[in-house]
């Protein structure tokens, strides 16, 4: 049952809940109805604040008792300068709450929103949007897929109530609800990505597709290595033909009335499904081989986005791709040397076996062409050096039109993802020049996540974005407002894409 949400106008104390949420900020003085809590805690906040425990610090957290209110205990959050109070931050908020919250039997929360908040520009709106979209990507535990759940796990949470000092609450009610399909959509991104490669082969990714097509009513397409070979997805073949488990092409068409939507757009959103990356003939190292479960988190987020977007736009003409395939060693992988024909009929060596995302993609970006996309966005996990470039908290993308590239960014900006564009250098297409084919699947050492740009773009003509998620998809380290494992990100970013590109109403 999906939790249920409501939005209360009157004072903090008198909402009936099992946890009251506080932000504290550090940079204004306390608004008018501190004083009004404090009085009803016996002065609790201000012993908290006599002694330096109560100052705002981002994600800093102190949980009290909360003897003549209305809840059961009172969680005082930190969010640092409001003033400055963003997207990201606003999405932040939300998942440090239940991660504070871990190991304790709370089925109602409750969180104080006052009018201070949006002075920042973040609109009342999007905060409570993006706040319950945090909470419930924050509530899902992947550390849960295969085992029960620990002494810390996230509270199961029946209801969320934002208490507010004004304002619309039939309209805050509805954006909340826009947050929370978006942030289940963002779980099943998460979860999906995260299961082993033992559990999902590329033949159970389809299925996986099957299930969205049949909650949503949308039009499945897959096939095999056969067909793909007798279409010429020379990239594709070449990438699936080493393991047991053979590949599949994966696509799903959202089934509206019009082929296109009002701007006559039908946008394609294509991802990288490697359900394993052992890299090949050309062999990764051993150490953290086992992360490479996650390669397959671009087709994740495409296929999900895809079903979240049409449960809150039926009418949506949509396409998501998603070519899977197992990159291992055996008797009949690809060679590194070995050339073969792309769909779009250009030839490629393959020098590296471990540069095999981009080859997949290539065939999709294609096939996704040619079946109608006047507007591309592909998401992969894709190269390290992006990783090293960014870190784990910057996705880089890359752009072949400003115009696109600045509805991708304003999505990403608008979902609290952020995203950095980096260049598209063309002195560095000469290193992927090949003797023996039109280009290698590789360049030279430096500029490796422009140089896989590079190759992607030979197999677009479209406006395209590409989103390297290589070091955001998956974090090794954990923080305030965050935990170990899948991300799901950049899943609300295409959603937001999605909607906003189209027209549809926010």
């Amino acid at each position: 049952m999906s939790v249920r949400l409501n939005v209360d106008l009157r004072q903090p104390w008198e909402v009936e809940t099992d946890v009251l949420v506080l932000p504290i900020s550090s940079s204004e003085p306390q608004p008018g109805y501190f004083a009004g809590v404090d009085e009803r805690l016996g002065g609790g906040l201000e012993a908290l604040r006599a002694v330096g425990a109560l100052t705002g610090k981002p994600w800093s957290a102190a949980l009290l008792p909360a003897t003549g209110m209305g809840s059961r205990l009172v969680l005082l959050m930190g969010i640092g300068d409001a003033s400055v109070l963003d997207a990201q931050s606003a999405r932040r908020l939300g998942t440090a709450i239940v991660k504070r919250l871990g190991g304790l039997d709370v089925k109602r929360l409750a969180v104080h929103l006052p009018d201070g908040l949006t002075s920042g520009g973040l609109s009342q709106a999007s905060l409570v949007e993006l706040v319950v979209r945090g909470l419930i990507e924050g509530a899902d535990d992947a550390s849960t897929i295969y085992r029960d759940a620990g002494e810390g796990s996230p509270p199961r949470l029946d209801a969320i109530t934002f208490v507010v000092e004004s304002g619309d609450a039939s309209h805050l009610v509805r954006r909340a609800e826009r947050g929370r399909v978006i942030g289940e959509g963002g779980a099943r991104t998460r979860r999906l990505a995260h299961r082993a490669a033992n559990d999902v082969s590329p033949e159970v990714l389809a299925d996986e597709a099957s299930d969205l097509a049949r909650a949503h009513g949308l039009e499945l397409t897959v096939f095999g290595l056969e067909e793909a070979a007798e279409m010429g997805m020379g990239m594709f073949v070449a990438v699936g033909q080493g393991s047991t488990h053979p590949p599949r092409f994966i696509a799903l068409r959202s089934k509206p009335v019009a082929e296109t939507d009002a701007r006559g757009r039908l946008l394609a959103m294509v991802g990288k499904g490697v359900t394993f990356d052992s890299g090949g003939i050309s062999l990764k190292p051993p150490a953290n081989m086992g992360e490479m479960k996650t390669d397959k988190t671009g087709a994740c987020t495409v296929l999900n986005a895809l079903a979240t977007a049409v449960q809150l736009d039926p009418e949506l003409p949509l396409l998501a791709v998603a070519p899977a395939v197992e990159n291992m060693p055996g008797p009949h992988s690809t060679r590194p040397g070995d050339v073969v024909r792309a769909l779009n009929g250009k030839t490629v060596e393959i020098n590296n076996t471990d540069a095999e995302g981009r080859l997949i993609l290539g065939d999709a970006l294609t096939w996704a062409e040619r079946h109608g996309a006047t507007h591309v966005v592909d998401v992969a996990t894709l190269t390290g050096a992006m990783s090293r470039a960014l870190s784990r908290y910057m996705t880089g993308g890359f752009a072949t039109d400003d115009a696109w590239w600045a509805e991708v960014a304003a999505a990403a900006s608008r979902q609290g993802e952020p995203l950095w564009r980096m260049p598209i250098l063309e002195d560095l297409r000469a290193d992927m020049e090949s003797p023996f084919a039109d280009m290698s699947n590789i360049g030279s050492a430096e500029g490796g996540a422009i140089i896989a740009a590079l190759f992607l773009r030979e197999f677009v003509s479209k406006p395209w974005a590409h989103l390297d998620i290589a070091g955001t998809a998956f974090l090794s380290k954990t923080d305030a407002f965050s935990t170990k494992g899948s991300t799901g990100v950049m899943h609300a970013t295409l959603v937001e894409l999605a909607l906003g590109a189209s027209g549809s109403d926010r």
